[in-house]
This record gives structure tokens, C-alpha cells and sequence, in this order.
């Protein structure tokens, strides 16, 4: 049981798999859920980092160069 990793084969076409409509019927190699396909991604974390991270920059510049002793 040395170096036994678990089996994985890549679909040689390389299509997409399609939305799972029949769970049950494909229990044992579902493929992906609706919600993972239409789900918008909406509230991430980019419009965060696109303003925090300059302002935050900002603000260690200006402490480093006038309020620091």
C-alpha cells in the first residue's frame, strides 16, 4: 500500500462537463452543480483590495514621514 494515490484520469477531449441535473443517477462522478456554474461572484475581494490597499499605503507613507520619531 506504498506511494497508492488516489485514481484520477483526465478527460482526454478535454470538454466541459455538463450541469448536474440527476444526482442520484451520477452519485459515484457527479458533475458540477448549477450554483457552481451560474453563481455570480459579485462580493469578492477585489473592489477591497483596489481601495484598501492604496489607502493603506497611504497612510504608512504619511506616518513614516512626518509622525514617526
Amino acid at each position: 500500500m506504498e506511494n497508492e494515490e488516489p485514481h484520477f484520469e483526465e478527460n482526454p477531449e478535454n470538454k466541459p462537463r455538463e450541469v448536474e441535473t440527476d444526482y442520484p443517477k451520477h452519485k459515484e462522478d457527479p458533475g458540477p452543480s448549477p450554483e457552481a456554474v451560474n453563481e455570480d461572484n459579485d462580493k469578492g475581494a477585489g473592489p477591497v483590495i483596489k481601495w484598501g490597499v492604496p489607502i493603506i499605503i497611504a497612510l504608512l507613507l504619511i506616518y513614516w514621514l512626518f509622525l514617526r520619531k
